[in-house]
């Protein structure tokens, strides 16, 4: 895989451990019916990871709308976008998937890809934490935490988000198309 890594990148990306999980609609949560949330561990070498360097990644892979900040201490999904979160500092732990999903550690060089309707909850996290998040391009997103009348609506958007033109760490033809059909 380390021939996939882009040379204008190869100073802060590394070839990840990678770990797919599929999260079943939960009654609350549409989740997604067919794309995995895809986690990519020691995707930028911790050592050289930053905001920064997540951003220029992403922008360079047209993915956009970069934020930096934390995730929402509540569960929420986004049925009009696919999301990216690259953790440039700390750790924290997340819920995926609404409160009998899935949860996972993550830190610094880690990236979770969330498809549209993938509810996620920070659990808690490292005084420092920071994560950048992004969307495809063209991919506008809103904010859906489960409450009653989001669906059938939510589900509608959900089944319209586009995939996106490649993967954002990676890029075109990068792993994420093993899991997505990109």
């Amino acid at each position: 895989m380390s021939d996939l890594i882009d040379p204008r990148f190869e100073d802060v990306l590394q070839p990840p451990d990678i770990t797919a999980v599929q999260l079943a609609d939960d009654g609350t949560f549409p989740n997604h019916p067919e794309l995995p949330l895809v986690v990519y561990r020691a995707a930028f070498a911790p050592e050289r990871c930053s905001a920064a360097s997540i951003e220029q990644v992403v922008r360079a892979h047209r993915w956009g709308g970069a934020w930096r900040n934390g995730i929402y201490s509540y569960h929420h999904y986004h049925s009009t976008a696919h999301e990216v979160l690259g953790v440039a500092r700390g750790s924290v732990r997340v819920q995926l998937g609404g409160p009998e999903g899935e949860t996972v550690d993550v830190r610094a060089g880690d990236v979770l890809i969330v498809p549209a309707g993938v509810a996620h909850k920070n659990l808690g996290a490292s005084g420092d934490f920071l994560v950048v998040g992004a969307y495809p391009a063209g991919q506008d997103w809103d904010m859906n935490t489960g409450t009653p009348g989001e669906r059938p609506q939510a589900d509608r958007n959900i089944e319209q988000v586009s995939l996106p033109a490649m993967d954002p760490i990676y890029g075109a033809g990068g792993p994420l198309a093993m899991h997505w059909p990109l």
